[in-house]
């Protein structure tokens, strides 16, 4: 079914005419009002489940931001609406915990690829088919971030389906597997663990549309377990900041090239 009874798409309550080609897609439905307050006449357009959507402009484009809820299977749910909606261009902004020890609370960090230890994207794509983020999206947050001079990196971040698995590895069942596969991927120099990039950017490839991911560090366990500091930050407007300028740049470059 992809219609609800009033012609919107069925989990996120939109269509072609409430949403801008470009989306900012944060996992809480709280953020979408701070967010939503960057743009030109943002308006409430829908509210439905986890999915709430607001619409405005940016430089005279129409912008919309569409809140995922928390992990792949919604986040790919709303993706794939926005989609048919006609939105052609993604950026996450969203929270992670960082994993090398040079990447700090407050810090932002831009994925350009992701591991897909989630199970969304397995049943989109085989599991050697990489999760990467696309180009033109990235090179526009890195240039955002250096433009409002923050602390960024950019890199591989981990993505799974289990918070508790990563913050509490020890008290699960498969507490061995858990915790090599994350020795591993810090020894790989995986910048960051969250919980949607993978299947995002493996959905974006199957339906040809951009998406990239950047994020604020809300505190690093790596540096906590070698006693660093580590203290908890929870302002995303800095992330929110980075995402909203890397618009701006798409949005100028992709009317340059019409």
């Amino acid at each position: 079914m992809h219609y609800s009874e009033d012609n919107t798409q069925y989990h996120v309550g939109i269509n072609e005419d409430m949403i801008g080609k470009y989306v900012i897609l944060p996992g809480d439905p709280k953020r979408c009002e701070k967010i939503a307050a960057h743009f030109d006449n943002p308006k409430l357009v829908a509210d439905r489940r986890e999915y709430v959507t607001y619409t405005g402009y940016l430089d005279g484009e129409k912008v919309s931001v569409t809140s995922t809820g928390i992990g792949g299977p919604s986040a790919a749910i709303a993706m794939e609406e926005l989609v048919k909606s006609g939105a052609h261009t993604f950026i996450r902004v969203g929270t992670c915990g960082g994993m090398q020890t040079e990447v700090k609370s407050g810090d932002v960090v831009i994925a350009n690829a992701a591991i897909r230890a989630e199970g969304t994207s397995r049943e989109y794509a085989p599991i050697e088919f990489p999760a990467v983020s696309n180009f033109e999206v990235t090179s526009a947050l890195k240039d955002a971030a250096n433009s409002l001079e923050l602390t960024s990196h950019v890199g591989v971040v981990q993505c799974k389906d289990s918070f508790y698995g990563q913050h509490e590895p020890d008290k699960m069942p498969i507490s061995y597997e858990l915790e090599n596969k994350w020795n591993a991927w810090v020894k790989m120099g995986t910048l960051a663990s969250e919980m949607e990039s993978a299947a995002l950017f493996t959905v974006a490839n199957y339906l040809r549309v951009r998406a990239g991911s950047c994020f604020l560090v809300v505190a690093n366990q790596e540096r906590e377990k070698q006693g660093l500091e580590n203290p908890v930050v929870h302002d995303t407007e800095m992330a929110i900041k980075v995402g909203i300028e890397a618009l701006r740049i798409l949005i100028e470059k992709d009317k340059k090239k019409s």
